[in-house]
């Protein structure tokens, strides 16, 4: 069955703009540069290392011996952060209201009425050792039973980012032939072969399949304040660094208001005001998968603190969260 719409209006990837958006539509994915200042950025980090000594678990950015898993709190795949509530961090925040940010995804869908995804971070550390390479894990995080465009992923990137730093990969091209990969393998693929909701796996016969249909699998690179959005009907995946330097990420997804049901906008507010977090998705897929545990504070009795610090409940902070209407 096909997924219930609410106003969606799908954006006509077949118009030229004669900007970024026309890279986004044709190959699935774009660099769109400078959204943040180099100042900001350096804040951001900063926030990020501060986050990290507010634990305590004994780590010290001016001490790379605590620089291991023992110093840190619990993260997932590399320095992906999704647990103690980070996605409503103070700085979190900050940064999904960055001007460049949401102008550009304004720009995108032809709204500033937005919805932001309540999602995490990535902050690796250089370790001193080659971390393992982790099995790939090819993917879409859009159902092809949606019709157009309705999610679109961003990075927001902090720190350069090279072909040896990690970070994300995509199937250049791969988003115009899904409906063909899906018509084609209806077949084979049975409906409990699909991850929660939007999520599709593919396995390596799979990405074969559009390798030999003239698609490429790239590294995205990106310089410190760069945005990097990609289309989730685009396959992608993640890597490891093999390089010795940070990486510094937001994951911020945003999508019209209008996407939203009412009961979708009612349920993100609960999920802001107990700050939780959830999925890439801004209007839709408002489960989580992740441990919202309390931090744990210096006196192993005191379980009340939720974040270190609290966002600032501004006007457009509201809105972004479906708290408050446009």
């Amino acid at each position: 069955m096909p997924h219930p719409t609410t106003n969606q209006v799908t954006v006509d990837d077949s118009r030229v703009h004669g900007d970024w958006r026309d890279e986004l539509f044709q190959n699935g994915y774009v660099v769109v540069k400078n959204a943040i200042s180099p100042d900001r950025c350096e804040y951001y980090i900063d926030k990020m290392f501060e986050w990290l000594e507010s634990f305590p678990f004994g780590f010290d950015r001016n001490d790379r011996s605590t620089w291991t898993e023992q110093h840190l709190p619990t993260h997932i795949k590399g320095g992906m952060y999704h647990g103690y509530r980070i996605q409503h961090e103070k700085f979190i925040w900050e940064a999904r209201t960055e001007d460049g940010v949401i102008e550009a995804f304004a720009k995108l869908w032809g709204t500033d009425k937005l919805l932001v995804s309540f999602d995490g971070v990535n902050f690796t550390l250089p370790s001193g050792t080659t971390l393992p390479q982790t099995k790939p894990w090819p993917h879409i995080d859009q159902s092809p039973l949606r019709q157009g465009m309705q999610c679109v992923q961003g990075v927001l990137n902090f720190a350069p980012n090279g072909p040896q730093d990690g970070g994300l990969l995509v199937v250049k091209g791969s988003t115009k032939l899904m409906p063909e990969f899906f018509k084609t393998h209806s077949g084979e693929i049975g409906r409990e072969t699909w991850g929660p909701s939007d999520w599709f796996g593919f396995d390596e016969s799979e990405v074969k399949w559009f390798e030999e249909r003239g698609c490429e699998i790239l590294k995205v690179n990106a310089e410190a304040g760069d945005l990097i959005l990609w289309d989730s009907r685009t396959m992608h995946f993640n890597c490891v660094p093999s390089s010795q330097n940070l990486r510094a990420v937001v994951y911020a997804c945003y999508t019209p208001a209008s996407f939203a049901t009412p009961d979708v906008l009612q349920k993100k507010s609960e999920f802001f005001d107990q700050r939780i977090g959830t999925t890439h998705w801004p209007h839709d897929n408002l489960f989580t998968e992740t441990s919202h545990a309390n931090r744990p504070e210096e006196d192993e009795g005191d379980l009340t603190k939720r974040l270190y610090e609290e966002p600032v409940e501004t006007d457009l902070v509201l809105k972004l969260a479906g708290k408050k209407p446009y």
